[in-house]
């Protein structure tokens, strides 16, 4: 099956220096198509491309910036490939991911696939941290990251497959920055094309690179998903409330604790430490565990509270989604 790996960029040269040096380490290598999306850079990757030129069969495009979504649609309407191959800049591909795909799709074909991510033994304290956030069972990550006979696995674009059919059937991304990748995934239902989960297609994500980055990323993911569900009629679920519901309880402990009622703030000081003892267990760190609590309220705050101003807007307000977040649409 003939790949084209699509890889939108935006200000990110290091980054993809180590992605294209693992599709490069390809085994067994089957020479894909990789097609590199300049997104209106400033800091280009033009040199880093230029040193693959020999080594891969790499197309490169400068457009103006539009967004991610939209410039996946870029690469993907200039890709030969009959597969296209999603992933963002600051992923990094295991020896075998490309076989992997290749197996998985000869024995159980699929219009579009999604693949989990993990943290690289390499990756600082801080990434592992927050990709423990994203990732556990403890967490509403953890509910991401899952697919069972009644739930489907909703495809994320920084690991992802699309094939070109599902391509021109949906259309692509839309032009929405923030949950474009969630709203694909309500398109490619809606046209009828089937979905799943490949559990070993997992890329080491590098995700974000301080506490701060991450909490203002959740609090757009947290603000995308009412706009969301207001776009796709019945597409809402209690799950999505979860994390605005523990900024509320978090708010209602404190204040019971200051009139002398101790007993809420110790559910979260238990719940805290039992995130502390899940992320040891996982990562052997106890700098790691730390500050995956940080991460775990980090993902919390930022989520919870970037969901219940959507919710503001939309429902209390109620303004039309654009109107509330025009720069949420290119």
């Amino acid at each position: 099956m003939r790949f084209s790996i699509i890889i939108p960029v935006y200000n990110r040269p290091e980054e993809l220096d180590e992605l294209l040096q693992s599709i490069v380490a390809q085994e067994p290598f089957n020479n894909p198509e990789v097609i590199v999306v300049e997104d209106g850079s400033e800091k280009t990757s033009s040199s880093i491309v230029k040193q693959y030129e020999q080594k891969l069969q790499i197309h490169y495009c400068f457009k103006k910036n539009s967004g991610p979504g939209d410039s996946r649609n870029y690469g993907m309407e200039r890709a030969s490939g009959a597969y296209f191959i999603l992933l963002d800049s600051d992923c990094i591909l295991p020896k075998d991911y490309l076989s992997i795909i290749q197996t998985a799709l000869e024995e159980d074909y699929v219009d579009a696939f999604g693949g989990p991510d993990e943290a690289h033994e390499s990756f600082s304290s801080w990434q592992k941290a927050i990709n423990y956030s994203m990732t556990s069972l403890l967490t509403t990550g953890g509910l991401r990251n899952t697919e069972t006979p009644t739930k489907k696995f909703q495809l994320r674009s920084f690991n992802m497959g699309l094939s070109k059919k599902a391509f021109a059937l949906t259309g692509g991304f839309s032009k929405q920055r923030i949950g474009e990748d969630i709203d694909l995934n309500f398109k490619l239902l809606k046209k009828g094309c089937s979905t799943r989960l490949i559990a070993e297609a997992f890329v080491w994500h590098k995700r974000r690179t301080s506490l701060t980055a991450f909490f203002k990323q959740t609090n757009n993911f947290g603000a995308a998903r009412p706009v969301l569900n207001k776009m796709y009629s019945g597409s809402s679920k209690l799950s999505y409330w979860l994390p605005s519901l523990y900024v509320l309880g978090f708010f209602t402990a404190c204040i019971l604790l200051y009139f002398g009622f101790p007993y809420g703030i110790m559910i979260f000081a238990l719940y805290t430490l039992m995130v502390m003892i899940d992320a040891f267990s996982k990562t052997k760190s106890v700098a790691v565990s730390l500050k995956s609590v940080l991460a775990v309220y980090a993902q919390f705050f930022g989520y919870g509270l970037g969901f219940l101003r959507s919710v503001f807007r939309l429902y209390i307000q109620g303004k039309d989604i654009r109107a509330a977040f025009p720069g949420m649409f290119s």
